[in-house]
């Protein structure tokens, strides 16, 4: 496929999406910025998040994975559907009952001051690696397909890519986000559907047979119950529950939109429509990935990562039609993630350390400036981070998304449980360092599991046991609070 095909398709998509977003932005404030004036339908919100969720990573990852894991990644799907449960049902009602703009500023209000800014730093140390992880995805596909045949400098294709997210978020923000999710989830679902339907008319097999064949095979398997292995299927289970929780209910990103809906019974219905929808689309992409692998096996196609799969048969193998679906896609599922990324961490970095929406003495104009300027400095964060990335690419995406959350999103996993579910007062100074503590130890523990466990591995649950060091390190160093009171 012509790399000068590729890109006029990438431009034709973005001219679209910027039409979209001249029409969001226009009369935007801050207020537009940060919760979209609470004005956002919650359908809409519901649906544009399932783009936002998934991201350019599952859209090249998960189906890539399915030739080494089969379709056990299943099983943390079945565990994010309790998990959205109980963000409805727990998460959300606190948020709008104390009516939040950062959730971070929760753990001022519960312990203060120490643990407020430890939650907000972990919040945007692990945004600012899972997002510039999922550019890195994309870019290296533009990289790969399109630039190194006018031998153009990855730098070159990172700068173009993180400029146009700025250009579209850097007004509407939120406001402009919710519209923008659902353009873009729309082309995404679509690629995968029509890609599916491509594979199958190339091997000359119809969708019904193909699928028959991947539920005899071995690739269909969900259940591994082996407990030693790191995919053993309660622990992938227990895993997604509290995947989902951390990375979307104690993620400023993913409940800066629920909280733009007009109110809680409206974000609630965004959330039980959003979960359900979710699991049926991450098993279409599973079968996606089974669909891939059969393609390659009958075609003999090698591919040196995984991840490299699906663009390598989409440009290589196939039509030009199947190319340009399979580029779309890419491109709907990869700017969900990181505009939606790039507001959060400027409402994060805005709010919750530099207390934009506390500054009385600020103009809406001086406010606006101050966030420009964030915004900025954050993109730029963003494109050192692919940099970095482009040194050390040697695994599957989606497997170091997941290992980053369960050393970077552990200690809020423990502090948020702390705080609702005891009635003691932590050591509001220690929280730092018990914060940092916990994912230092879960990374000696990772590293000499097999000899210390016999032979036990660790997978996504180090999540869990990240979340429960910190739960006993705020724990250990508390006191009976007589005074507290459920907020």
């Amino acid at each position: 496929m012509s790399p000068y095909l590729i890109l006029g398709i990438f431009l034709i998509y973005t001219v679209l999406l910027f039409t979209v977003t001249y029409i969001t932005a226009r009369k935007a404030d801050s207020q537009s910025f940060f919760i979209g004036n609470r004005v956002s339908p919650w359908f809409v919100v519901a649906y544009g998040m399932i783009g936002a969720s998934l991201s350019g990573v599952t859209f090249m990852s998960v189906p890539g994975w399915v030739s080494e894991t089969q379709f056990s990644y299943m099983m943390v799907i079945f565990g994010y559907l309790v998990g959205y449960f109980v963000i409805a049902l727990v998460l959300l009602p606190l948020y709008y009952r104390l009516k939040l703009t950062s959730i971070y500023t929760y753990l001022e209000k519960r312990f203060g001051f120490w643990s407020y800014k430890t939650g907000a730093g972990f919040f945007i140390l692990s945004r600012t690696l899972g997002a510039s992880l999922r550019m890195f995805l994309v870019i290296n596909v533009l990289q790969l397909f399109v630039f190194d045949a006018w031998k153009i400098p990855f730098w070159v294709n990172a700068v173009i890519f993180i400029v146009l997210i700025i250009l579209y978020t850097f007004k509407g923000g939120i406001r402009t986000i919710i519209w923008t999710d659902t353009f873009q989830t729309t082309f995404m679902l679509l690629a995968v559907i029509l890609s599916i339907i491509y594979i199958s008319k190339d091997l000359h097999e119809p969708v019904g047979r193909l699928i028959t064949k991947i539920w005899n095979s071995d690739m269909s398997r969900i259940i591994i119950t082996d407990w030693h292995h790191e995919r053993y299927f309660l622990k992938q289970f227990f895993s997604g529950i509290f995947i989902t929780i951390t990375m979307t209910g104690l993620d400023q990103e993913m409940m800066q939109k629920n909280l733009s809906c007009k109110n809680i019974k409206e974000a609630q219905k965004n959330m039980f429509t959003f979960s359900g929808i979710l699991v049926l689309v991450n098993f279409l992409f599973l079968m996606l990935g089974a669909f891939l692998v059969i393609y390659a096996q009958t075609k003999g196609i090698q591919v040196a990562m995984t991840d490299e799969l699906f663009p390598t048969i989409a440009f290589r193998y196939m039509s030009p039609v199947a190319g340009i679906v399979f580029m779309i896609g890419l491109v709907s599922a990869a700017f969900p993630s990181a505009d939606g990324a790039l507001t959060s961490l400027t409402t994060s970095v805005s709010i919750d350390f530099l207390g934009l929406d506390k500054r009385k003495d600020l103009s809406e104009k001086k406010a606006t400036r101050y966030r420009y300027i964030v915004h900025l400095s954050i993109a730029t964060l963003f494109f050192i981070c692919v940099m970095i990335f482009s040194l050390v690419n040697d695994e599957a995406v989606i497997d170091k998304i997941f290992t980053i959350a369960g050393y970077t999103y552990g200690p809020l996993l423990g502090l948020y449980t702390f705080g609702l579910f005891t009635k003691r007062k932590a050591n509001d100074r220690l929280t730092p360092f018990i914060a940092v503590l916990s994912p230092v130890i879960c990374l000696f523990l990772n590293a000499y599991s097999v000899q210390l466990f016999n032979g036990y591995k660790f997978g996504f649950e180090m999540l869990l046991l990240n979340g429960f060091l910190t739960f006993m390190g705020l724990f250990a160093f508390s006191k009976r609070d007589a005074d507290h009171q459920a907020l």
